[in-house]
């Protein structure tokens, strides 16, 4: 089934806390028909009164939205042709759930969060309708309807692609769409690209989250930055375990290197270089100062099950869960001495 490529698409974002709603706010102002559909009631107040604003590092921006809370999907009726999911990886499932009656036949889930959520998305919807996405951009958001963006456009980079390869044409479109927020890039082996980026991800989101710290100032802690490398060692494995192809992301040009450890290295360094300024938090650290869990077993834990299940052990990324699950049970508060925990 092919869309009309001239018609106007609508558009849902389901999940608009600082990654939805940063991206969101572009759609917005390029005045494409966007909806945001959102689970925080007293954000969801904010946005219906004042827009979303968004702070960026040279200027900020506001525009007036359409705000739904979740509860509000079971009143719509038309439906929608791209559903952005900007919800935490072990959100995908039962959002995809609540999504699946407002999306158009011949419409696409798209993916834009960390984790491997690619078959988790196509359980509910079909491979027909799930497109993967992977990015790279620093927000944060504490206040109901404000955003802090640390990427401005073009710092800002997505890959998408199609689960189905016969979507590509619509997914170049998606693109399209998309580029009024960064820089885009359409994927033949969206997979890949996402075992790429949870390498990267698995090397430094959970550790400085543990250390309580910005990743900049985290990856300085005597000992981390090399349990923060091993980790996505690790991670590697299990992705070509998996059978993931070593793939540029993050708009890197194509690795010079056979060396698989050496590839983790050039990621680490480029997300470091590029994407994190000296006051990033990382999405599991924002969370946790939230009082809410973190992705530890959809990132560390999934190299964890992946190496398992070949009959491989993980034993940093199996540490890195173990004490990070400690701070979430409240057994551990995550500070910069939990350095010495990983480190051991």
């Amino acid at each position: 089934m092919a869309w009309d490529m001239t018609r106007d698409l609508k558009i849902a974002f389901v999940g608009t806390g600082a990654q939805g709603a940063s991206i969101g706010v572009d759609f917005a102002l390029a005045g494409l028909d966007v909806t945001f559909i959102e689970q925080w009631p007293e954000h969801v107040c904010a946005m219906r009164e004042n827009g979303i604003t968004v702070h960026l590092p040279s200027r900020s921006i506001n525009a007036n939205v359409r705000a739904l809370h979740l509860c509000d999907v079971a009143e719509l009726r038309e439906p929608f042709d791209v559903v952005f999911l900007v919800v935490k990886a072990y959100d995908t499932r039962w959002t995809c759930q609540l999504v699946e009656s407002v999306l158009a036949p011949d419409g696409f889930v798209v993916g834009v969060q960390n984790g491997m959520t690619l078959d988790d998305i196509a359980a509910v919807v079909g491979d027909e309708r799930c497109v993967g996405a992977v990015f790279d951009m620093a927000s944060n958001m504490f206040t109901p309807g404000v955003t802090n963006r640390q990427n401005d456009h073009d710092t800002s980079w997505f890959a998408l692609g199609a689960v189905d390869a016969g979507n590509r044409q619509r997914v170049e479109r998606i693109a399209e769409l998309l580029r009024h927020s960064g820089r885009v890039e359409v994927s033949d082996d969206i997979r890949s690209a996402k075992w790429m980026k949870l390498i990267v991800n698995a090397a430094q989101l959970v550790p400085s989250a543990i250390l309580n710290l910005p990743f900049a100032e985290a990856v300085r802690a005597p000992g981390t930055e090399g349990v923060m490398r091993a980790a996505g060692y690790e991670a590697m494995r299990a992705a070509q375990i998996d059978g993931a192809k070593i793939v540029p992301i993050l708009g890197m040009p194509p690795t010079k290197t056979n060396d698989p450890e050496r590839y983790v290295d050039e990621i680490f360094d480029e997300v470091l270089k590029t994407f994190m300024m000296p006051d990033t938090l990382t999405t599991v650290l924002q969370d946790w100062r939230k009082g809410r869990r973190g992705e530890v077993l959809d990132i560390n834990g999934h190299v964890v099950k992946t190496l398992e299940k070949a009959g491989r052990s993980a034993p940093v990324n199996s540490r890195i869960v173990e004490v990070a699950l400690s701070i979430e049970r409240g057994e551990l508060q995550a500070q910069p001495s939990n350095s010495s925990l990983l480190v051991a």
